[in-house]
């Protein structure tokens, strides 16, 4: 993966852009990450996956405590179990999918 200081990102950004069609670019402030720009495309295939939709879920619910937090999280996971179910996914290709390496 590439890596650009925040003000080479800013004074090239068309540079970044470009770079970003082809891989991810790390975006470092003080010598530390802090951002990452990839392309559109890889945007789109990263939203897709199961783990993303499992750390979106967590991050809507992070502000709740308790009980609420509890019955929110058992809401969204009903939710992805249908859509899950609508397509075709069985608990068989869930527990097969999260044992492969």
């Amino acid at each position: 993966m590439l890596t650009m200081t925040s003000l080479a990102a800013q004074n090239q950004f068309g540079t970044l852009i470009d770079a970003s069609q082809r891989q991810p670019v790390t975006v470092t402030r003080h010598g530390r990450p802090v951002a990452v720009v990839l392309s559109y495309e890889d945007y789109q295939a990263v939203t897709q996956t199961l783990p993303f939709h499992v750390a979106t879920l967590i991050s809507e619910s992070y502000p709740l405590r308790g009980k609420e937090a509890g019955d929110s999280m058992r809401q969204h996971l009903a939710k992805m179990s249908n859509k899950a179910a609508d397509e075709g996914l069985t608990e068989d290709d869930l527990t097969r999918m999260l044992s492969e390496d």
